[in-house]
């Protein structure tokens, strides 16, 4: 009895695991519905534009010195007046921009080197852009795209076309369950398809646009799954459906390292603007800090504007303005961070729980 009920079990445990694995095979495919985070939070660390993020971040600190100067002012009036500590406060921050703009100088100069070596070096790496870009022309039988977010667009198109074809496979086929997980697939793939295809349409490389699109676009669940339903139904299947099946897995894992690929060139792009945008921001930021810390000094301050002292609106905008570079900073480094993190794997691997 003890033997019997153990394979019930078992048999059970199987049943379970097998329902497991089926019913989620049109899972979310957009970035955003499998991380389960909010429309503000992705803004902010994804989609928003970068100067916008700085831009709120540095309205929060002007909002939080005006406010603090304003209810704990009577407490700093003595300081700001006889003491140095605008003086202070503005040769740090001087220090800071300094510091700052080295540091992400650096951070340049080793991006652009990457882009520097050798001639064999640049030979064969034009040899291997070719050899890629030949074998999807094979693929999609046609010529590949120069943009970027054409290139992806017609991988992703083939791969629906190619879902299209691996339905017509099993429409005749005997086994109910295979054509119901084919057919569950393939309308998540197409719809997921259809989506990003038209966020890429007519997309300049150099916005994040062009990245969200490949982002939005799973296809290592995608190629996990031809494998799953070729080794679930390696005896009921026909010949042209293991075709079906091998021929969209290769155009999804065609997609894989197209993807990372662009992704790296956004990340040069992205560090290279962050570079040129914090030289522009620095320059206002050092004249403004040299200013407060060598002529204003808070005893030249007095006044109330708006119920708020002269000195709190002064010292408040001065701050943001010095500020303005690392807060810019922390929005590109945001971004550039999160897409790193999300994609760190390539292939069908999950990393996220959310996912699971």
């Amino acid at each position: 009895m003890s033997d019997a009920a153990d394979t019930i079990d078992t048999q059970e445990e199987d049943t379970e695991l097998d329902q497991e694995s089926t019913e989620d095979i049109g899972t979310a495919n957009t970035m955003r519905e499998r991380s389960g985070e909010s429309r503000l939070k992705v803004w902010l660390f994804l989609s928003g534009h970068r100067l916008a993020v700085t831009s709120l971040l540095g309205l929060l600190i002007f909002g939080v010195f005006v406010l603090g100067g304003t209810y704990f002012y009577q407490y700093l009036l003595t300081d700001a007046l006889t003491a140095d500590t605008i003086e202070t406060l503005f040769s740090t921050m001087i220090s800071a921009i300094i510091t700052g703009v080295t540091l992400v100088l650096t951070i340049t100069q080793i991006v652009i080197s990457q882009e520097n070596g050798p001639l064999g070096e640049q030979r064969e790496r034009m040899s291997n852009t070719m050899d890629f870009r030949d074998y999807t022309e094979e693929l999609t039988g046609a010529p590949s795209p120069a943009d970027p977010s054409a290139f992806l667009r017609a991988l992703i198109l083939e791969s629906k076309d190619r879902a299209e074809k691996l339905r017509e496979a099993v429409a005749s086929s005997d086994n109910e369950d295979l054509r119901g997980e084919v057919d569950e697939f393939t309308n998540s793939l197409i719809e997921n398809a259809d989506t990003v295809s038209s966020e890429l349409e007519d997309q300049s490389f150099g916005s994040y646009t062009v990245l969200s699109g490949a982002l939005n676009y799973n296809y290592s669940w995608k190629v996990f799954q031809t494998e799953r339903i070729a080794d679930d139904y390696q005896d009921d299947a026909s010949e042209e459906t293991f075709q079906a099946l091998d021929e969209l897995k290769t155009i999804l894992t065609m997609f894989g390292p197209a993807r990372e690929h662009i992704k790296t060139l956004y990340f040069e792009w992205e560090l290279i603007s962050l570079s040129q945008n914090i030289l522009y921001l620095s320059v206002p930021a050092l004249i403004v800090a040299g200013f407060m810390t060598t002529f204003l000094g808070g005893s030249s301050l007095s006044g109330v504007v708006l119920g708020v002292s002269v000195l709190v609106w002064v010292t408040s905008i001065a701050f943001v303005v010095t500020c303005l570079p690392f807060l810019l900073l922390i929005s590109y480094i945001a971004r550039v961070a999160t897409i790193a993190k999300r994609t760190l794997a390539i292939g069908p691997f999950i990393l996220r729980s959310s996912q699971r």
